[in-house]
């Protein structure tokens, strides 16, 4: 994995003052220089940062900041010209289309990988065998009577469950949301959230009765500690692997982007680094533990991009 192979190299940027950073400070060695701006979602994260860390190392010159503001949080950055690209776990909504176009940024959407959201359950439960989208929806849907167990199915233990997701700014809560609420961004409030999915991993293994969810990759990367739930949407239940989310069976399966401010490509070190992520994203994507595009759509973004 690369994930924080190189804690110096990429500089975490969590906070709103993206402007303190000067983009011409920081100077090559004979090659390109610049800071790239990055910001958005928390299920992208791990592919942007392991480009990141790959393509700092043969340009050392530029040094590129990856934020975790989730993909609505991020988009509000980005709109406001405070970044040069956003990661997206869901297509941008239409109000941020229109703050973007109140700010005159022109962007390219990008997809560089596909994601499959993963239901997951503390591994010491041994009687959640499979979930219909019919019963996420029952526990997640706002006024929600499922508080044990016991009331989305007779016979199961009479405990209740304990709930972690995303929060609000996240781009898998709206995705997620609209999928088994059938309403983007309506959901029960009554559970533990957070835009960090490193905590949540540590809520669902940390509580025997905890259920949650999240991008693939932070399920991928935490077996051990975790079991997934395979999701039933009428048609037999179907575990999240690499190979269900490629084929589009397992029921939650999704695309993820990026999106670049056209005026940000001007710059040489930006306009490399995309082109370096869009060559390399399907590398990348399976060490992190998403499935990547065809060739066929890479292409597509390479051509995009040109």
């Amino acid at each position: 994995m690369y994930r924080k192979a190189l804690p110096l190299i990429i500089l975490l940027v969590f906070v709103s003052g993206w402007g303190c950073v000067d983009k011409g400070s920081v100077e090559g060695n004979g090659g390109l220089s610049g800071v790239v701006l990055v910001d958005g979602s928390s299920t992208v994260f791990p592919l942007t940062e392991a480009v990141a860390e790959e393509f700092q190392i043969a340009n050392p010159g530029v040094m590129i900041t990856v934020g975790v503001s989730g993909t609505g949080g991020g988009f509000k950055k980005f709109c406001r010209r405070e970044t040069d690209i956003n990661d997206a776990s869901r297509p941008i909504k239409e109000s941020e289309i229109m703050a973007c176009e109140r700010n005159g940024v022109d962007y390219i959407e990008f997809t560089v990988a596909y994601d499959g959201v993963t239901v997951v359950v503390n591994p010491d439960n041994d009687f959640v065998d499979y979930l219909t989208l019919e019963e996420l929806g029952r526990i997640w849907m706002p006024g929600s009577t499922v508080e044990k167990w016991s009331d989305l199915r007779p016979g199961w233990p009479e405990r209740e469950i304990f709930l972690a997701g995303p929060d609000t700014d996240s781009g898998t809560f709206d995705y997620f949301t609209e999928t088994v609420v059938g309403k983007s961004g309506v959901s029960r409030s009554d559970y533990t959230a957070s835009s960090d999915d490193d905590m949540l991993v540590r809520a669902v293994a940390g509580e025997k009765d905890a259920l949650g969810y999240f991008g693939y990759a932070y399920y991928a990367e935490n077996e051990e500690k975790l079991r997934a739930v395979p999701i039933d949407a009428g048609n037999g239940s179907v575990y999240p692997t690499p190979e269900t989310i490629e084929k589009n069976e397992y029921p939650l399966s999704r695309p993820l982007f990026i999106y670049v401010n056209t005026e940000s490509l001007k710059r040489p070190e930006v306009f490399a680094f995309v082109e370096y992520y869009l060559q390399k994203s399907g590398f990348f994507a399976k060490d992190v533990g998403y499935v990547s595009v065809s060739n066929e759509t890479r292409d597509e973004m390479l051509k995009r991009l040109k």
